[in-house]
């Protein structure tokens, strides 16, 4: 087989690092981020070194300038896989420096054009995402097909990052229309028939206001919090194919859930497993005016409805899959239910969502209580601003004191962010060294205290000494290890 190279490259540095030519025809493309936001001068000096034992055939660095560090005839040394690299043309991409280590616009634009390239010189008019490891790894494309794999299928890390995975079925579907004759590549979805253009246009701030309008009473009293559904709305905006969900998809950004996985969308017409399911769930009639009120705007196929009835419904064997879910008050406890249902892999997926929950206030569209008066939730924070301190959200103040009492430096907030209570006493210092034991197989160890700082690793269960303890972003305190190799969150630790 002969090989090309890409005329995009605007700089070129080959690599020492690489296994010569491959073993394997190109079939896979492999996206990465660099975490950080390098230029193609900076990245080829890395890879030229011997002793960083890595190296990708082309990046893309911060201002959207290619460079080429392995031609395409050769294994780059990528992805932590010699059966994927034998096969993939593998790209680093220039990215913040912390999850979910967005690209820049320029740089994603220029994958989208550096991947038509590729396809198009190695005769692919087709390029696939399943968002799904052993599917993907266990399919045999045909001779038109380029297949999308990451880096974290390979080995324990974000690669290429939550910001990027998310959008790896946007990618593919850009691509194709490209490969197939549509002169689309920037991720625009035209009206269908006379649907309403619900989004169309709206400042992120006016979309959320419009979504959440949709909320009636009705479903607000459906057994999940509105604010829980519209934050998932938001970060997993573009999984259907009604035009809401794509406008939703220009706005916010997404275009699959953070699991890689595409929603199939569904219709009002009964025929769909989860309409079916909304309306053997919805027996009382209320099923009925749902459907009316989602009638009022033609372009909903994918009904919050019919997901919340999903999500009320699935089952484990016998047993329901988010049992809890139905009439939890606390968004923060709706939101870890879900998680650990196993609706999404992502490990901060509990965190993107109750930030977006409060970064929008979308706690103002939950149910009202049997008393008809709108539930006033007492908020336990370090300051107002710092929601990320966050203990948690109490209808009962008696219990947001308690949990303010049991954490140094936190207050009571109420609603509108005013001090409803501080406590007097500080608890006494808490001395060092001391041991904690760990339980989890995903706490981050970073450099420094707080999640500002650079991902070292995961830490391992187990039993450790803190030798220091500091305050610092995303957590109450954190702890450094004994050992030196960086800072623990203690809030996900037990002390011993």
């Amino acid at each position: 087989m002969s090989y090309t190279n890409s005329s995009m490259v605007a700089y070129t540095k080959l690599s020492p690092n690489n296994s010569g030519q491959r073993t394997m025809a190109i079939d896979r493309i492999t996206p990465h981020c660099v975490v950080g936001q390098c230029t193609a001068e900076g990245l080829g000096d890395w890879f030229a070194k011997s002793s960083t034992q890595a190296s990708s055939n082309y990046g893309i660095d911060k201002d959207g300038r290619v460079g080429m560090y392995v031609e395409e005839k050769n294994r780059s040394w990528c992805s932590s896989s010699n059966a994927n690299d034998q096969r993939a043309i593998t790209i680093e991409c220039a990215s913040d420096t912390m999850e979910p280590y967005a690209f820049r616009d320029v740089v994603y634009k220029k994958l989208i054009e550096l991947c038509i390239d590729i396809c198009k010189r190695n005769g692919k008019n087709k390029l696939i995402w399943f968002g799904d490891k052993d599917k993907t790894l266990n399919y045999s494309p045909k001779s038109g097909e380029m297949i999308l794999t990451v880096h974290r299928w390979f080995a324990n890390k974000s690669c290429p990052g939550n910001w990027m995975y998310a959008r790896m079925g946007d990618l593919a579907e850009k691509v194709t229309k490209v490969l197939q004759g549509s002169s689309d590549s920037g991720g625009g979805s035209a009206a269908k028939g006379t649907q309403a253009s619900v989004l169309k246009g709206l400042s992120e701030a006016d979309a959320i206001k419009k979504v959440g309008a949709l909320f009636t009473a009705d479903q607000k009293k459906s057994g999940i919090l509105a604010s829980v559904s519209l934050a998932q709305f938001i970060l997993e905006s573009g999984y259907g194919k009604s035009e809401l969900s794509q406008n939703a998809n220009n706005i916010f950004g997404m275009k699959c859930s953070l699991s890689g996985n595409t929603w199939s969308g569904s219709s009002w017409d009964g025929k769909s497993k989860h309409t079916k399911k909304t309306q053997e769930q919805h027996t009382d009639g209320r099923y009925e005016t749902i459907k009316a009120d989602f009638r009022k705007y033609p372009c909903i196929e994918d009904s919050i409805a019919d997901h919340s009835a999903y999500l009320l419904g699935a089952k484990n064997g016998s047993k329901l899959r988010y049992a809890g879910l139905k009439g939890c008050l606390d968004y923060k406890k709706a939101v870890q239910i879900i998680k650990d249902g196993g609706y999404a892999t992502s490990l901060t997926y509990v965190e993107k969502l109750c930030s977006i929950i409060e970064k929008w206030n979308l706690t103002q569209y939950d149910a009202k209580d049997s008393g008809g008066d709108v539930i006033r939730w007492y908020r336990v924070r370090k300051s107002w601003a710092d929601a990320k301190s966050q203990k948690g959200a109490y209808k009962i103040l008696d219990n947001a004191k308690k949990c303010a009492d049991q954490n140094p430096g936190y207050k009571v907030f109420d609603a509108d962010g005013k001090v409803v209570y501080e406590p007097k006493a500080a608890q006494a210092e808490v001395k060092v060294p001391f041991l904690v034991k760990v339980s989890i197989s995903d706490l981050n160890i970073r450099s420094g205290p707080g999640t500002n700082y650079k991902r070292v690793r995961f830490i391992e269960p187990g039993v450790f000494t803190i030798v220091q303890i500091s305050s610092g972003a995303g957590a109450s305190m954190w702890g450094k290890l004994k050992s030196g190799i960086g800072w623990i969150s203690l809030d996900f630790v037990k002390r011993v």
